[in-house]
């Protein structure tokens, strides 16, 4: 599945090197003002190429989201996502399939960052911005083991991808970390691809300062979301009491240290000892229950792929729920 938005240039040769693996090529028109669909349906000869046209520019996100309603209608059984501006070698795309076919991921994404000879090739730019977001994914996601979050070489399994909240996800940019923080929600396996950078004459969108702000304010926003419904929702491991008694010491720690502070200072006395360890003491308590919380966390990683459950249940439906084979 390729979103194409002024990708002309290079469109044509990502579609001639992608192998016999792949059953269908879905070319999103992403309402590109240089007519990508009209250029790929007039020059590609391809059988397996069918392009959808999105009425509206929708984003990246949006793109993606139509490819992947349709290769769920149409029974595909992983769906890949690949740029259409050369920056993605379609050679690698069993590499991000397999693990999935092979019952060990739910979803797979590309990592420029493993092989660290040749991060060089990235710029610098891109380099310091992926590893603020990268830091900042991992917090608002819970996928602590994964790294460079906005690298859009992915691979889903379309039971998975169906059970995501389509019309939810983020449209722009911010789609593929959103996309991770939903899939933590239903506890889906991901794992990273190692793949090497490749940049070339193609044009980029992306503005790393531009998208930072934006970024930080919805990585807050998914981060606060995830722990409310993983450890208050949804379940209430020992981790849930952990942070709790963080928030309220820490809370209390302040509040009490400060009023006690402002009231000396405004009487010219200085603050008893006695005041100032009770305060010390709750803060520095907090600090360590939201470590414990922290170390929970992070080990609290989904271990077992759900698609082989929901293809179960949706044979299930299928056959009137008399089979679960």
């Amino acid at each position: 599945m390729i979103p194409c938005f002024r990708v002309t240039r290079h469109i044509g040769e990502v579609i001639a090197a992608i192998g016999p693996e792949v059953d269908r090529i879905y070319c999103v028109d992403d309402c590109c003002p240089d007519g990508s669909g009209d250029f790929i349906m007039a020059s590609v000869d391809d059988p397996r190429v069918h392009v959808l046209r999105n009425a509206a520019n929708l984003g990246v996100g949006g793109a993606v989201m139509s490819g992947y309603r349709r290769a769920i209608e149409e029974g595909a059984t992983v769906i890949v996502k690949v740029d259409g501006d050369g920056q993605m070698d379609p050679k690698l795309i069993m590499s991000f399939a397999l693990p999935i076919l092979e019952g060990e991921a739910d979803y797979t994404k590309g990592n420029r960052f493993f092989d660290l000879s040749k991060i060089r090739d990235m710029p610098l730019i891109r380099r310091l911005g992926n590893l603020g977001l990268s830091f900042m994914a991992k917090a608002s996601t819970g996928y602590w083991d994964v790294f460079d979050p906005t690298n859009g070489y992915t691979a889903i399994h379309s039971s998975v991808a169906a059970r995501l909240p389509l019309d939810s996800i983020s449209t722009r940019y911010f789609f593929e970390t959103d996309i991770l923080f939903r899939l933590n929600t239903l506890r889906a396996v991901v794992l990273d691809i190692p793949m090497d950078a490749r940049y070339g004459d193609e044009v980029s969108n992306l503005k790393i300062s531009r998208i930072l702000g934006e970024f930080l304010v919805k990585h807050v926003r998914n981060a606060f979301k995830r722990i409310l419904y993983n450890y208050f929702l949804r379940d209430m491991p020992i981790a849930s009491l952990e942070l709790t008694a963080s928030i309220l010491l820490l809370g209390f720690g302040v509040i009490y240290g400060g009023l006690h502070w402002w009231h000396s200072a405004q009487a010219g006395v200085g603050t008893p000892i006695g005041t100032i360890m009770i305060a010390t003491v709750c803060i520095v308590a907090s600090l360590q229950f939201l470590l414990a919380f922290l170390a929970y966390d992070t080990s609290n990683l989904p271990k077992r792929p759900i698609h082989l459950r929901l293809s179960r249940w949706r044979d299930a439906r299928r056959n009137g729920g008399t089979s679960w084979n």
